[in-house]
């Protein structure tokens, strides 16, 4: 039996925030695009959730932001933390060049539903939900499309261009035979939520005490929290048993108790990973977001490295659709754009996971508060360089495609 066959002209796998936003921008331009999200919801416990300024810019220049912030969201202007009982202030945003000056913490399903929602109202998109693309279909050495499976149905969807944004263990990379670089990584994450009490307390960017890492973020009527880890250790920690755990997070956070973890399903293991494609792309092939640079959470910058990716892709290609194929070039292009801000951030992650991180895991003391961290606190402008790269990044993207900004073929709808 013949498999039932697609077209479009671009098929994105993977409805994460690479793949929703470059969805959305290219179906704006009057793209043909069609989205494939292999689970039948965006709902999944602790996602990156945070919305950096960077972001928010390019939500501003599609006439979106008003629209957006009014979801329920907190905004954070400062990052600070403490080491032992030192409290101390890392990066102040409230002076970047941007209009929004702070992080919106917002759940990323929420993002992501919000992305779908307003790219339905173009006829060009289509997202087919509970649909799994498991491998490429290729004509001699071009990938012309991917074989997919909906439910019981398997579908060949051809498309001029197929991007794979299917994150960190991505399906089509590995059938593409992509080489990955792995950059390592010393540190594993246990995520968890602590309900919020009346304890006066701020929103802390993290905690550090005795050869520990905590981060808490403040979501409002909870902590979304994060314990650092040596890499491979889950087991270990698990091992100790769930009330030496739930001690240990209650230590760490000044807190009497950790009673809100009830049991282990309530802590999620987040396996850390940085790496890096050396090319990502073949004719007819382009990879971006998780699936081409797997970043550290150091920061929560990946979300918005993802995006990035996403609007730079979409300039470079929205009005080429049509006019002719898709070329090597053109996906050059692409890569060559983003290389730069990907190193760079990479870096910077792996010299605070090197540097910072792992000599604090292996210490059994709290460390001294480092000597540039202190003329951070005596020159307050100083909280600004730190909040540029967080808040902005090395090459932050912009919308430059008159197709894009134009808005081809709008409808009022907002479900297929």
């Amino acid at each position: 039996m013949t498999a039932p066959r697609m077209q479009t002209q671009c098929c994105i796998v993977g409805g994460g925030p690479a793949g929703m936003m470059l969805g959305f921008l290219l179906a704006r331009a009057g793209v043909t695009v069609v989205v494939l999200e292999k689970h039948g919801d965006f709902l999944r416990d602790f996602r990156g959730d945070t919305i950096h300024p960077s972001t928010l810019e390019v939500m501003a220049e599609l006439g979106l932001l008003d629209d957006f912030l009014k979801r329920p969201h907190q905004e954070v202007r400062y990052a600070e933390g403490e080491i032992g009982n030192e409290r101390i202030r890392l990066a102040d945003l409230s002076h970047l060049p941007t209009r929004c000056k702070f992080i919106a913490l917002m759940p990323q399903w929420d993002f992501l539903n919000f992305l779908a929602e307003k790219a339905r109202r173009f006829p060009a998109f289509r997202l087919m939900m509970k649909t799994e693309a498991t491998d490429l279909l290729r004509d001699r050495e071009r990938v012309v499309g991917v074989v997919a499976r909906r439910e019981t149905e398997v579908v060949h969807i051809r498309s001029e261009l197929v991007i794979a944004a299917d994150g960190r263990h991505s399906r089509l990379r590995e059938a593409a035979g992509l080489v990955v670089k792995d950059l390592g990584a010393p540190m594993d994450v246990l995520w968890f939520k602590l309900g919020r009490r009346e304890d006066g307390r701020r929103a802390v960017l993290g905690r550090i005490e005795a050869g520990q890492v905590l981060v808490m973020l403040d979501r409002g009527d909870y902590w979304q929290c994060a314990l650092i880890i040596r890499k491979g250790t889950a087991g270990a920690v698990k091992a100790a048993g769930l009330d030496a755990f739930r001690a240990r997070v209650a230590k760490l956070a000044k807190r009497d108790s950790a009673d809100e973890i009830t049991n282990w399903d309530d802590v999620k293991l987040l396996t850390v990973a940085v790496d890096r494609l050396e090319r990502w792309y073949q004719p007819g092939l382009l990879v971006i977001g998780d699936a081409a640079h797997a970043m550290s959470p150091i920061g929560g910058i990946g979300i918005n490295l993802a995006v990035q990716d996403a609007v730079a892709t979409a300039n470079i290609l929205a009005e080429s659709f049509g006019r002719k194929t898709i070329t090597l070039e053109d996906l050059r292009r692409i890569q060559r754009r983003r290389t730069f801000p990907t190193w760079a951030t990479q870096a910077l992650q792996l010299a605070i996971q090197n540097n910072v991180i792992d000599p604090i895991l292996d210490s059994g003391a709290t460390p001294k508060v480092p000597g540039i961290v202190r003329l951070m606190q005596r020159w307050p402008a100083l909280q600004r360089i730190p909040a540029r790269i967080i808040g902005i990044g090395f090459r932050p993207e912009h919308i430059t495609s008159p197709a894009i900004a134009q808005a081809r073929g709008e409808r009022a709808i907002t479900s297929l």
